[in-house]
């Protein structure tokens, strides 16, 4: 059974940083991508970035480029996002999936960004 739990999130100011992780089991995690998608409150999953299986390729939304940096340990099994630069848009529930955005992913953990 895919088991996947989020953490790391909480509330910060603008500009601030936090590192969410993932924590994967009930698969390979070695040999498949992975994704982090957000949602916004009242809006749609939002496709944030990915990750290719070995880490040696990554991608960003243009909304979060430059500010988010993606990574993983295949060793530890856990996926990674560190957060920098944030903005009160930034504020939604994260999550990370399986494969594509699309995948099943975790119950998610909440960012928050206010003053």
């Amino acid at each position: 059974e895919v088991r996947l739990v989020e953490s790391g999130g909480g509330l910060v100011q603008p500009g601030g940083s936090l590192r969410l992780s993932c924590a994967a089991s009930g698969f390979t995690f070695s040999i498949y991508g992975m994704s982090w998608v957000r949602q916004a409150p009242g809006k749609g999953l939002e496709w944030v970035s990915d990750i290719a299986s070995a880490g040696t390729s990554t991608s960003y939304a243009d909304s979060v480029k430059d500010r988010f940096t993606v990574s993983r340990d295949n060793a530890k099994n856990t996926l990674y996002l560190q957060m920098t630069s944030l903005k009160p848009d930034d504020t939604a529930v994260y999550y990370c999936a399986k494969g594509s955005w699309l995948g099943p992913r975790g119950q998610g953990t909440q960012v928050t960004v206010s003053s």
